[in-house]
């Protein structure tokens, strides 16, 4: 919680408490740096500050301003320091990026250098341009954890579609960079360890996955609202980004073949993002405006009342570079609330989500939209499917072992600081004896 909380009685109770392990290392100081999401709204990053706070250390974060949330310049929230600057999102292209990751950088090595010396520098893409200060706290005696949010070379390809065309081939070179500057690097799965290693270069043992996992108290069931369903006995539900990749568009087409077919159901999509507006007016073309709600970005109380009483949940990730290979957070939300889904055929969605989904064969809308409806008229699948889910949340997808796997990280890291340590007292000896 915000306010002016010392440092010191923020850590004192937190030491002896919470995950322990080699990653463990009481009095030392970790700086996160985010540039895509305010922290803590960005949950992915707030677990892992908790959990490393938890385990004794010393944690500052350096992000962006929120609009709604996450306002102050800084904050300490439970025991993180937390260092936001402004910054205007993207618009108009490729110099709207230039623009904002240019003052983004700026505003991270000024408060790079007000936080001051620190043990790791844990940067979070995308963008992959945060080794630039990396490399300078490195010089002043840091280990750098490059924690691979996405594979932004694919997300060119995928939210772009411009081809392997110049702009294309600058950013594999700063992905090359950042790994070449990395110490340790944390994947979200087994496909980007893949990447690190085999593109990267990366050593088998420096990459770590680090599974993002859902925040078990902020989504937990609540008896479901008959009356979200505006009068329809079936409620889909759709929770996530609508950028130009995430498959909203897709999602509309399949219930507009889903609607020529049954009219028994409410649609209800929940976030927001660039698409936003334009996935309106789709759906108005379409003529699903009377079945379909967009809420926008809503409070977390509304987001559980709605899940809790979705019948099927719907995760319209396209096959494309990008959507193959990553973990949608969206599908280990819908897990952890006991939802059945249907997707398409993603290579990591089945590794996610296993026996908890139905998927349509990669980009068909049609066989998308006949999944639901088989979902609809079976409840005790949507029943069993939804419990699978639930186990695998609380059991192989748990966030405690991606504790175990972060702290693991950050113990090889620091385990390079100390064998770089050790060579330099042993070079300094061997001079001293000549």
């Amino acid at each position: 919680m915000p306010g002016d909380t010392s440092l010191g009685d923020s850590f004192g109770d937190a030491q002896g408490d919470g995950p322990s392990g080699d990653g463990a290392r009481p009095g030392r100081r970790a700086l996160v740096l985010v540039e895509n999401l305010s922290v803590p709204f960005d949950r992915r990053v707030w677990q892992e500050c908790t959990t490393l706070r938890d385990a004794g250390w010393t944690v500052d974060v350096i992000c962006p301003r929120g609009t709604k949330r996450d306002t102050e310049a800084e904050a300490v929230v439970d025991g993180v320091r937390i260092h936001r600057y402004p910054l205007r999102a993207a618009t108009g292209g490729p110099a709207g990026y230039l623009r904002e990751y240019g003052a983004a950088l700026w505003h991270t090595l000024r408060l790079a250098r007000k936080v001051g010396p620190v043990d790791v520098v844990h940067a979070c893409n995308p963008p992959d341009l945060l080794f630039l200060p990396a490399l300078w706290l490195k010089r002043h005696g840091a280990r750098f954890v490059f924690d691979q949010h996405d594979l932004v070379p694919e997300l060119y390809l995928s939210r772009f579609r411009r081809g392997e065309d110049l702009l294309y081939r600058a950013v594999c070179a700063l992905e090359r960079r950042t790994y070449r500057a990395a110490d340790v690097v944390i994947a979200t799965n087994e496909s980007y360890r893949d990447v690190a290693v085999r593109r990267g270069g990366m050593a088998p043992e420096d990459v770590f996955v680090v599974r993002s996992a859902p925040d078990t108290d902020r989504f937990r069931p609540v008896p479901p609202e008959p009356e979200l369903k505006r009068g329809k006995p079936h409620l889909l539900c759709y929770l996530g980004v609508m950028g130009p990749q995430d498959g909203v568009d897709y999602a509309l087409r399949a219930l507009a073949e889903l609607r020529a077919v049954r009219t028994d159901w409410h649609a209800v999509f929940v976030g927001a993002g660039d698409t936003f507006d334009e996935m309106v007016e789709l759906s108005r073309r379409l003529g699903l405006a009377d079945q379909v709600e967009f809420t926008g970005r809503i409070p977390d109380e509304d987001l559980v009342r709605y899940l809790s009483t979705a019948d099927v949940c719907l995760s319209p990730d396209p096959h494309n570079p990008l959507n193959d290979v990553s973990t949608m957070n969206k599908v280990l939300e819908y897990m952890v609330m006991g939802r059945p889904m249907v997707s398409f055929e993603l290579k990591e969605a089945r590794v996610s989500a296993g026996e908890a989904a139905l998927y349509a064969p990669a980009n068909d809308e049609a066989e998308f939209a006949k999944l639901v409806a088989l979902l609809l008229d079976d409840p005790e699948q949507r029943a069993r499917r939804g419990e699978i889910g639930r186990e695998r949340v609380g059991g192989p997808l748990s966030w405690r072992n991606s504790q175990a796997a972060l702290l693991a990280a950050y113990a090889a890291a620091c385990a390079k600081d100390d064998e770089n340590s050790k060579s330099k007292n042993s070079k300094a000896a061997r001079r001293s004896r000549r």
